[in-house]
């Protein structure tokens, strides 16, 4: 599958073991179930991967690993972004050496609070130096700025910047799938926005909640395709609360805790992401209507229910 075709992709969790280092085998086994489960590509290296505590060999490692893990059933885009320039190109230069990558997902400095302009010159040094694709990660609750819409449509003119990864406004959305050149990917960061992003014409979603919940968002997306207005939007309404409860506390620790009860070796998250405590998780189960508070009762999410 083309990333131009992908509407679903996951931004998968980095599996630990307990001594801290990346769990493979752990991986593996959670990309196999995702892929039958409605995930049609994964972001690794993200924010849900915990990026922010990987090292580059890590990075490195893992990138690798993981393309041959997926062997080009799906695309991958690997995170390579950071609030240093430098550092950033360099980084990418080193992930382009992998074969199999669909494009590096290259944040939006964050702490530096860069203006628009110093977005532009970031950006643009980063794709003159990296032959590898780039989509624009703007997610301003975590970098502390906004790229505006008039700094991605400029970007957007690069060959190399390819599409975005929004964590804005659905309004923001429109705009730029009205504005940007046809094959300029808009993807939403958000998950309580599947359905209004593809409604407005977006790519789809770069999701969280499909590590639980990929099938009803795949249901959903073919409801959409099918005119089934109404079913897609039961579906919306049922999934919207259950995507808001993985992020009741710090993510990724409310999506891991619901793995590992689950069945999955995700392991716990790095600090200083803390794991969920027995009150925590029963307050996540409760949010996810799964009986007696507990999150290993199986997860069943149909309308009617």
């Amino acid at each position: 599958m083309l990333l131009q075709d992908a509407e679903i992709l996951t931004a998968i969790v980095t599996p630990f073991n307990d001594d801290d280092t990346i769990n493979y085998s752990g991986l593996e086994e959670l990309v196999n179930y995702l892929l039958d489960h409605g995930s049609q590509g994964f972001v690794v290296g993200g924010t849900t991967g915990e990026v922010a505590t990987l090292s580059n060999e890590e990075k490195l490692e893992l990138y690798q690993k993981f393309v041959e893990i997926t062997g080009n059933r799906v695309p991958v885009i690997v995170g390579t972004g950071s609030n240093n320039t430098q550092a950033t190109i360099e980084l990418s230069r080193q992930v382009s050496q992998i074969e199999g990558l669909a494009a590096q997902l290259v944040v939006v400095p964050y702490y530096n609070k860069p203006n628009q302009r110093g977005m532009i010159a970031h950006f643009t040094a980063v794709a003159a130096h990296s032959p590898l694709p780039i989509i624009i990660y703007n997610i301003p609750g975590r970098t502390g700025v906004t790229m505006s819409n008039a700094t991605i449509l400029e970007l957007a003119k690069n060959p190399q910047i390819i599409g975005v990864k929004q964590c804005t406004t659905v309004e923001d959305l429109e705009y730029l799938v009205e504005h940007a050149p046809d094959d300029f990917l808009v993807f939403s960061g958000e998950d309580a926005q599947s359905l209004a992003a593809k409604t407005v014409g977006a790519q789809g979603i770069i999701s969280v909640a499909s590590h639980l919940y990929g099938d009803q968002m795949k249901q959903m997306y073919q409801a959409l395709a099918a005119g089934n207005i109404a079913e897609a939007g039961a579906w919306q309404r049922k999934l919207t609360p259950k995507m808001a409860a993985l992020f009741m506390f710090p993510s990724p620790s409310g999506v891991k805790a619901t793995l590992n009860a689950q069945g999955f070796h995700t392991g716990g998250c790095r600090l200083p992401i803390a794991n969920l405590n027995d009150d925590e998780q029963k307050q996540l189960a409760r949010a996810l209507g799964l009986p007696n508070d507990n999150l290993s009762q199986p997860i069943r999410l149909q309308l009617g229910d």
